[in-house]
């Protein structure tokens, strides 16, 4: 078997912030790949800062571009670079030729066997189904439409008696673990806006809020993931110290309306005027009219931060 190439001190010029924004992938993952996988091995600075070659840039894009596809990277770390180029243009010409199908019917065809793999507890297998569906549509469609539909169907499939629990909790598991990997590989601009994305107190449903700040990353934005059932000080006093340009909150059950509004109601009065609110999820339309009083804007979809102020 081939092993990665090794980088020549003098061939490497590009920091981790120039290959970050030429490979679309976090300095987080490509840390994460280099220690976890040996993906690439980056020349150190004598201060220890990282410095890649243009191979391993190529490198690095083609294994994006092959566990995107459905394979997961500790499969195809230890491939050879001209092996990883050639598994793309396979994957290339298997697009090509794919018949001429909707969207939609795409879409109903990778939840459907998604839910097929959750009944076997078959995560792997699940994984790679969505990880082909977002390499197929895109992410947009992956997390508007896929992992929407998915959770949906999730949860119709376990009130009505098909999914046990721990059917539903690997395959709702998988999905926020797909999500989350969107939200750390997309490298943001230097100047990219800042959101802070969390549920408020007493929302213990995470979900959602991955998915905000998925499609937040993909369309810009440079996110700050706090994740679920944080104080409305505790949100508020964050965003104000990374200069947040607005505040992204999920809520999806609103057990007690009151106390819900009053969470709210007091983040909006502690943030200042200049950071915006957006709050998604059915908690959150159900609360509509008194949230837009506040000032929040109520999203009906996650393409609501195409628009959102900044």
């Amino acid at each position: 078997m081939d092993t990665p190439p090794s980088t020549a001190p003098e061939s490497a010029r590009h920091p981790i912030a120039v290959v970050a924004a030429r490979t679309g992938l976090s300095p987080d993952v490509l840390r994460v790949w280099e220690r976890r996988y040996a993906a690439v091995t980056p020349t150190r600075a004598p201060d220890g800062q990282r410095f890649y070659s243009d191979e391993d840039v190529e490198r690095l894009r083609a294994m994006r571009a092959v566990s995107e596809a459905g394979r997961a990277i500790g499969q195809v770390a230890p491939l050879s670079t001209e092996d990883l180029q050639q598994l793309m243009r396979e994957d290339a010409a298997a697009r090509a030729e794919a018949p001429d199908i909707t969207t939609d019917s795409r879409v109903e065809d990778a939840v459907s066997k998604a839910l097929v793999h959750a009944r076997a507890l078959d995560a792997p297998k699940v994984e790679a189904v969505l990880r082909r569906a977002a390499a197929l549509l895109g992410t947009a469609v992956f997390l508007e439409q896929v992992t929407v539909s998915l959770l949906h169907r999730i949860g119709e499939e376990w009130h009505a008696g098909r999914l046990t629990i721990p059917q539903e909790h690997l395959a709702s598991s998988v999905v926020h673990a797909l999500v989350m990997g969107v939200m750390r590989d997309v490298a943001p601009a230097g100047d990219a806006p800042r959101v802070v994305v969390a549920t408020p107190a007493g929302e213990r449903h995470a979900i959602g809020a991955a998915l905000a700040g998925a499609a937040a990353a993909a369309q810009g934005w440079r996110v700050i993931f706090l994740g679920a059932d944080l104080p409305a000080a505790d949100i508020a006093a964050c965003a104000t110290d990374v200069d947040a340009h607005l505040v992204a909150l999920s809520v999806v059950y609103v057990e007690n309306r009151a106390d819900v509004l009053a969470e709210l109601r007091a983040l909006r009065s502690m943030l200042p005027a200049r950071i915006g609110m957006i709050a998604g999820g059915a908690g959150a339309k159900a609360l509509r009219a008194e949230l837009e009083k506040l000032g929040v804007i109520v999203g009906t979809g996650l393409a609501e931060f195409a628009g959102a102020p900044r």
